[in-house]
């Protein structure tokens, strides 16, 4: 591994699993080549070899920028065996499947009146990702487990709960976690509210300390201050003002204007019903919970947020390859910024370069003390050398728990399900998340038939026989 003492150009080894990554990929990239604490060699797989390729191109521009104070070497690997032999750290970003497969999680649904904001995570659209997820994982978890059993891991794919939990099914001595900027966005509210509520300008989130508890994309913050300040008495007063105008950031983040924005209004609905302070976006929280927010798009409106449409993606993904096109031609200078991610500070805290502490997703090991051991959970934890440290969160509160415990159990049997192409413990599974609560049976076994049968190419044989 890196020698982090003087000698700090001794590089490193990283894998990267999903290679062809627009976005991730760049955003890891140019936070790399910002640090210069940090050198070494990342090695991109992706089963589109081409789209490596010229993620290979675009990280050598990205090396080489006049601005970039460490350089970094870029190769493509033909294979998984050579991308992670001798790494020391892996990250995982891939796109599981299609958007063919990705149509068929959002918008199939539809025909039973369940409306998902995203459909990556949980409800229908969910449970058919993880069914073509888990399998991918349980490939990957076996090839780290067989070519660098000692690296550390870092996921980003979705349904986040789920890849984690099924590295460590497949291989349990494996240093994977999960990384989500969800809670940041929560903290950057917060932020806002100090300028908007006591005049204090320029607070950066991490300033923010925040106690989190849940699962990922149904987070919860249950303590958060800013310099001695009790933050509780002014989130409370900030909900009583925008609970029903929501709160409108203006410009480009205005509901209206994004995918992927919204007015919180689902986070403060949620808060004043439960009194804890929900920390993820409002497309995800809605989710988690019968369809009070997603009835129809007339409630979705309502409330103040979007449905994000596969058709949207489709041409999100169009302007990224333009973009990668113009990057690679030069018709786009590389604008050289950070990501606002973490991922290269967890990495710099894991080789002894200052401990940090941050949300991760890794197993319960009693840093909640009301959820299942071993079960995938979101929490603080401290990050330093070669260890993670999670953070006791105690008790998710009593009111909360039910819902949190609720989808704990349910993807727990989702990945049983998956492991074991159980069509019984699958469809049961599917019928109980609660978006599916008002579907009867005849229609959403109809419904996990068809699903299910769109991602065939994905599955084992065995989930048709």
């Amino acid at each position: 591994m890196m020698n982090t003492g003087e000698n700090k150009r001794t590089g490193l080894n990283v894998a990267y699993i999903g290679g062809g990554s627009r976005g991730w990929a760049w955003g890891f990239m140019m936070d790399l080549a910002k640090d210069e604490q940090l050198c070494g060699t990342v090695r991109l797989y992706d089963i589109d070899k081409e789209a490596a390729r010229r993620n290979e191109v675009i990280g050598k521009k990205i090396s080489a920028h006049p601005d970039a104070v460490s350089r970094w070497e870029y190769t493509v690997s033909d294979t998984l065996k050579d991308a992670l032999t001798g790494a020391d750290f892996v990250v995982i970003s891939i796109l599981p499947g299609t958007f063919e497969e990705m149509r068929s999680d959002v918008h199939l649904p539809e025909r039973v009146g369940v409306y998902q904001p995203v459909g990556d995570t949980v409800g229908p659209g969910g449970f058919m990702r993880a069914m073509r997820t888990i399998p991918m994982f349980v490939e990957i978890a076996q090839a780290i487990r067989d070519y660098a059993p000692e690296a550390w891991v870092i996921n980003y794919t979705n349904p986040m709960t789920l890849c984690i939990r099924t590295l460590y099914e497949v291989f349990p001595g494996i240093k994977a976690f999960g990384c989500c900027h969800e809670v940041f966005g929560t903290q950057g509210l917060m932020c806002q509210m100090l300028r908007d509520q006591l005049g204090i300008e320029g607070v950066d989130r991490h300033e923010i300390h925040t106690t989190v508890t849940g699962i990922n994309h149904f987070t919860w913050i249950t303590a958060a201050s800013y310099k001695g300040i009790d933050l509780w008495p002014l989130y409370e007063k900030f909900a009583q003002t925008y609970a029903e105008s929501g709160y409108d950031k203006g410009g480009d983040k205005n509901w209206m204007n994004s995918s992927f924005a919204s007015a919180e209004r689902v986070k403060i609905d949620l808060f004043r019903k439960y009194g804890v302070i929900a920390a993820a976006g409002d497309r995800h929280l809605a989710e988690f919970m019968p369809p009070w927010y997603t009835r129809d798009p007339e409630t979705v409106r309502s409330w103040m947020f979007g449905l994000t449409t596969v058709d949207w993606r489709v041409n999100d993904l169009k302007n990224r390859l333009q973009r990668s096109d113009d990057l690679i031609s030069g018709k786009e200078e590389i604008n050289l910024k950070g990501s606002g991610e973490e991922g290269h500070l967890l990495l710099k805290a894991i080789l002894g370069l200052g401990d940090l502490v941050s949300n991760v997703n890794i197993p319960n090991r009693g840093q909640i003390s009301n959820l299942p051991l071993g079960a995938v959970v979101e929490t603080n934890a401290i990050f330093g050398r070669d260890r993670i440290q999670p953070v006791f969160a105690g008790d998710i509160p009593q009111n909360v728990l039910p819902l949190v415990a609720r989808h704990v159990y349910n993807q727990e049997n989702t990945l049983k399900a998956a492991m074991t192409c159980d069509r019984k413990l699958g469809f049961t599974t599917f019928m109980n998340d609660p978006q599916m609560g008002h579907v009867t049976p005849a229609d959403g076994q109809k419904l996990f038939d068809d699903m299910l049968e769109n991602q065939r190419k994905y599955l084992p044989a065995k989930w048709f026989e």
